[in-house]
């Protein structure tokens, strides 16, 4: 894509002779010879770089670059002026342009000037891109659902995100606790800031207090520098607690500090480092048992339970369940190249039925494995694990796909449909007696 770059400057000469010479480099050009014009054609253009005059006859050029980074961050500006000064250049990059040069005597800096610049916007553009990918991808819209469940859970989220408040996220493992607070980070006045998760119970307890917080070299053996721990990482941003239930009851004492005064002290370390930190904290522990039995403190978990979400469990939400294997089906066809891939009626079937212990990140896994083994358009009960290949037998009871009462019962309606209904070709073709066969089309409600 060709860059696109603005010329401000009344002496029109002067403006040509650029134009010209920048036109030849590749770059597309255009020229106006007042701020006034130069606004136009920013609102109705996209522009890459703006070369602009300092002593124009409706303004300043040190004033308007400001205005332009205001309005259009990702667009560059490099200030000409026939009389440089030292101020002037100063406020100039105060005011957020690229450079300041002087007409004449810095002709020969123009060229590779553009060229910096351009890359500097470019890199802009693509940092900017990515940003706009990593919020959609955690935004609450990618939140699949649409049960009463997981609505209220997403409500609540939504209106917790744009405060500092401490968040604490309740649910089973697998039902997208990281998920949630990345979205409510995502959300929050601090998106542009770090989101720094940890598993509170990968961790020993002396490792957790060092991750946290950071050490003082020769705080311990193997400390041979000082660290930041991911509570400086995340200064000014988000800190996501998982499995918090895990953490030794000498750290939540440290924690309850940080959350009180924003203050802690690394290991080994005797001065006071603050940090501004929004604290979201998650487990599928019952606290307030922990707390009965002395594992973990109340203070802590009043503290962190200013504002509870509960994430429901899949099996709470069974009617999200399609909405949820037809999103992994697309995600996981993509990833695998493959063609997206139909769901047998069976098969979405048995997905419904199953209990689910590990919620949405066993569904996804199972249906990350479906694929890899499918060699047809469509996913079948072949594709699931063992235990998910069960029929109805068609008295409300669930029986394996391998079991010789489901082979039968399928065996007996395939025969059925083979003869159109008639009863005594079918049992003939069974070889069995007619009696046999009217007893099991009763058992089997054909």
């Amino acid at each position: 894509m060709v860059d696109k770059i603005l010329i401000i400057d009344d002496e029109e000469k002067l403006r040509n002779l650029l134009a010209r010479i920048i036109s030849l480099e590749g770059f597309e050009v255009v020229q106006v010879g007042d701020l006034k014009s130069a606004t136009k054609k920013l609102e109705t253009t996209e522009f890459d770089l703006v070369l602009c005059d300092v002593k124009l006859p409706d303004g300043n050029g040190v004033e308007f670059s400001k205005k332009i980074k205001a309005n259009y961050p990702l667009v560059e500006t490099i200030l000409l002026t026939a009389y440089g000064n030292i101020p002037d250049g100063v406020q100039a990059i105060k005011n957020g342009a690229f450079d300041y040069i002087t007409k004449g005597d810095d002709n020969s800096k123009i060229l590779p000037l553009l060229y910096k610049a351009c890359e500097k916007v470019a890199l802009a553009k693509r940092v900017h891109h990515l940003e706009q990918q990593v919020g959609k991808k955690y935004s609450f819209d990618t939140i699949i659902g649409a049960s009463r469940e997981i609505k209220s859970a997403i409500e609540l989220a939504k209106k917790v995100a744009k405060t500092d408040t401490t968040v604490l996220i309740l649910g089973e493992t697998g039902t997208g606790k990281e998920v949630f607070a990345q979205a409510i980070h995502q959300a929050s006045l601090r998106h542009n800031q770090n989101f720094v998760a940890l598993n509170c119970a990968a961790f020993s307890k002396e490792l957790l207090e060092s991750a946290l917080f950071g050490h003082k070299a020769g705080s311990f053996t193997g400390a041979v520098k000082d660290t930041k721990g991911l509570f400086e990482e995340a200064n000014k941003g988000t800190i996501f607690l998982d499995e918090l239930g895990e953490m030794a009851i000498e750290l939540q004492a440290k924690l309850l500090r940080v959350l009180e005064t924003g203050e802690f002290q690394k290991v080994g370390e005797s001065t006071i480092t603050k940090v501004d930190v929004r604290i979201i904290a998650a487990t599928n522990k019952h606290l307030e048992e922990e707390i009965a039995q002395h594992h973990f403190r109340s203070d802590l978990y009043y503290r962190l339970s200013v504002f509870c979400i509960n994430l429901p469990a899949l099996k709470e939400r069974k009617k999200d369940i399609p909405l949820l294997a037809q999103s992994f089906v697309a995600y996981f066809s993509t990833k695998n190249n493959k063609k997206e891939l139909e769901l047998a009626p069976e098969y979405l079937k048995a997905l419904e039925n199953n209990v689910w212990k590990g919620n949405v990140r066993e569904l996804k896994n199972v249906i990350e494995r479906s694929i890899i083994l499918c060699d047809d358009s469509i996913l079948d009960l072949s594709t699931l694990p063992f235990e998910f290949q069960q029929i109805d037998n068609g008295l409300g009871k669930m029986m394996s796909a391998f079991s010789m009462a489901s082979v039968e019962k399928l065996q007996i309606q395939k025969v059925l449909n083979h003869t159109k209904g008639n009863k005594a070709e079918a049992a003939r073709l069974l070889e069995i007696g007619i009696a046999t066969l009217y007893r099991k089309i009763e058992e089997y409600q054909l």
